[in-house]
């Protein structure tokens, strides 16, 4: 007899976001994950220097307080504090100013001249319509509940990021702000529906706030885990799964992996199309991150980036749109565009007293072994100079070591998957409901499903839900 009624492969937000919608309806369930610590994307680590906590990977999650799976939750309870910055993003230009986005739309509205108007009627029109189009947007394929919001939305959304940014801003500063944006689609900006991840960020900025979790990213996957146990789940560290005869039976069986992940462990048991699905999913673009102990804060020359948690370095829309289509086509750029992290000018619990952490990554073409933190320094030192001199310990990941780092992350490629309209709500397989296999009680639940990246859990319950209709 089978001792557990679901058993979950891999720990990662969606992971552990299957076990908890599982576990809430009186199943028992089991977790599998191949490193000796939980988390998937959600671990801090003392990469460089004792007492200097990093996070491996996100650090700042605005989804995690916008999704309605954490908002259910009771993870505050469980050791989960959210820590908002002065100011989310800051994106400075080579003349020493910036744009500074922080909650208030008028404040940050007021700060870009001639764009004050535009980027407040947008901004008060996608926070004024944010459950909607939340609610729309991390709910797999289906008819909108919500059509007229759509229909609007989709009108900007379905934009290239580059198109948006020119058509509606004036200055070069709100128009290099909102590519800044737009280049989490870790795609060229030139293709349709960048627009979207710009517009979904600055509303999440202004509707919710870019959070850090105190502590690190960790203190999200442990707070999940602390309450699963409250419910009698088990989760067990250390344990590879190579192949079914690895998962100990059970009726429902959850992969919370990348498509190649899951072929290797089922293999031929698919049939097939199916696997010639999975065999042809596409993944993106790769990064490499450098983790950064710092002696001090990063001097930056516009003093205002030291309000914010998250720091954009590329200046302009034609910069950031050289970088990402350069990366995008397997080459790289001189000065790429470079997505800063400052963590400790909020959680002074991540390091020393005194001292700091930062992390940097870029965007490189998918699967790259090159070290690209010689460009990132020097990216960085464009606008903080002397930043070279203040790092006390540095620790590198390049593209290949995301993936060996976290499987799921093909080529270093963090969203698990190209997220382009083609392959956006029709991940990994083009069909009805993504989540189901072929093979009654085995289910895909990562972000490789949709709604695709980012630490929401919402991929997971989405996955659940599905096999819990299946098995009523």
């Amino acid at each position: 007899m089978s001792t557990y009624d679901a058993v979950i492969v891999g720990s990662g937000p969606n992971g552990l976001a299957a076990a908890i919608t599982l576990a809430k309806t009186g199943r028992k369930v089991l977790v599998l994950e191949a490193k000796d610590t939980l988390g998937g994307g959600m671990r801090t680590m003392e990469l460089t220097e004792p007492g200097y906590w990093h996070d491996v990977c996100s650090s700042v999650h605005p989804l995690g307080v916008a999704s309605p799976f954490f908002h259910d939750l009771p993870l505050h309870e469980y050791g989960l504090e959210w820590v908002y910055p002065t100011a989310g993003l800051a994106h400075p230009m080579l003349d020493d100013t910036a744009v500074i986005l922080e909650k208030s739309i008028p404040a940050t509205a007021a700060r870009l001249g001639p764009d004050e108007e535009a980027y407040r009627r947008l901004m008060e029109y996608l926070v004024h319509n944010q459950s909607a189009i939340l609610n729309e947007f991390l709910a797999p394929i289906h008819f909108p509940r919500h059509p007229f919001v759509m229909a609007s939305f989709g009108l900007k959304a379905l934009q290239s990021g580059s198109g948006f940014a020119r058509r509606t801003f004036q200055t070069e500063a709100a128009r290099g702000m909102f590519a800044g944006l737009a280049a989490h689609a870790m795609m060229p900006l030139e293709k349709i529906a960048t627009a979207s991840f710009g517009l979904m960020l600055g509303m999440l900025l202004h509707g919710v706030g870019w959070a850090l979790a105190r502590g690190g990213s960790r203190s999200i996957g442990m707070a999940m885990a602390r309450y699963l146990a409250t419910m009698g789940g088990e989760i067990v560290t250390g344990m590879e799964v190579r192949s079914l005869a690895d998962i100990p039976p059970a009726p429902l069986q959850l992969f919370d992996t990348s498509p190649r992940t899951l072929l290797q462990v089922v293999g031929d048991a698919f049939p097939a199309g199916y696997r010639h699905q999975l065999e042809r999913y596409r993944y993106g673009m790769g990064v490499v991150k450098v983790d950064y102990a710092l002696s001090e804060p990063i001097p930056w020359r516009a003093r205002e980036c030291a309000l914010a948690g998250t720091v954009h370095l590329g200046s302009t829309l034609a910069k950031i749109s050289a970088s990402e289509r350069a990366a995008f086509s397997g080459h790289q750029v001189d000065e790429p565009y470079t997505l800063v992290v400052q963590p400790t000018l909020f959680d002074s619990t991540r390091a020393p007293e005194g001292k700091h952490i930062g992390w940097a990554y870029c965007h490189v073409p998918n699967g790259s072994p090159n070290d690209y933190s010689p460009l990132i320094d020097a990216q960085i030192e464009r606008y903080a100079p002397g930043f070279k001199d203040i790092i006390i310990g540095r620790r590198v990941h390049t593209a290949q070591q995301m993936e060996a780092y976290n499987a799921n992350y093909v080529g270093g490629d963090i969203n698990s998957g190209v997220q382009d309209l083609r392959q956006l709500f029709t991940r990994p397989t083009l069909q009805i409901n993504p989540y189901r296999t072929p093979i009654k009680g085995v289910y895909i639940c990562s972000s490789a499903t949709p709604p695709g990246g980012g630490v929401h859990g919402m991929c997971g319950y989405h996955a659940a839900m599905t096999a819990l209709r299946d098995i009523l």
